[in-house]
């Protein structure tokens, strides 16, 4: 059921062979639903002005998206992406690595991150007299990351190949540290930054995203 590792075979290789990036094929209605969804947790954080919350679940989609922009750059360049999802799981592929449900999961990770944080964000595990110890935030960033990083190995030993694995050095381990913990750091962090330098890394990241995205498709490298 788990999958631990990339097997490098020419199944695997067939399977992304035949990804079909931004068809309508399986399109679906719940598409629609589940972009309700994400609307309705967004727009509830904003009524309830909880910055911050918007800003955790911002700075987690934004690290998504560069993070997907690169998977896919390396699959032009390589052959293969690190990660690929199959045709057969999915509604819409969005890019060669990403379907629209995981993406959509991923805008709204960051605010679910934010959330489980202690109410005092500054508390710190096995500090003594007040000194040393590990931020909570890290330690929930680390939860998240093992938590996503064990999911994802299921995903991948699903009989309808939901993550596809090519290589055979990139599986749990890798995506963990590579992957998972800096999008959590950056749902546990930057809405704690002061809010100019939060701004600036926000509106950064976002347009670096849009530029790649606006530059990338068109030229049929993503």
């Amino acid at each position: 059921m788990f999958k631990f590792w990339g097997d490098g075979s020419q199944e695997a290789k067939a399977l992304v062979d035949a990804i079909r990036v931004r068809s309508t094929e399986n399109f679906n209605w719940t598409f629609i639903f589940i972009l309700a969804v994400v609307f309705y947790v967004y727009w509830t954080e904003i009524h309830k002005k909880d910055t911050e919350a918007v800003c955790a679940g911002l700075a987690l989609y934004g690290v998504h998206w560069l993070y997907e922009i690169a998977n896919a750059v390396i699959g032009k360049i390589t052959g293969y992406p690190l990660w690929s999802v199959s045709n057969e799981s999915t509604t819409f592929i969005l890019l060669i690595g990403v379907c629209w449900e995981l993406s959509m999961m991923f805008s709204l990770a960051g605010i679910i991150s934010f959330k489980m944080l202690p109410h005092d964000r500054t508390k710190r595990y096995f500090s003594k007299d007040g000194k040393g110890g590990i931020s909570c935030k890290l330690v929930g960033a680390l939860e998240m990351a093992l938590l996503f990083a064990l999911f994802e190995s299921f995903l991948a030993g699903t009989s309808n190949h939901s993550f596809i694995w090519v290589y055979k050095w990139w599986g749990v381990a890798p995506v963990f540290i590579t992957t998972y913990v800096p999008f959590f750091l950056a749902s546990n962090y930057v809405p704690d930054m002061a809010p100019k330098k939060r701004r600036a890394f926000l509106i950064a990241e976002w347009s670096l995203v849009a530029v790649l995205l606006a530059v990338l498709i068109p030229l049929g490298i993503i």
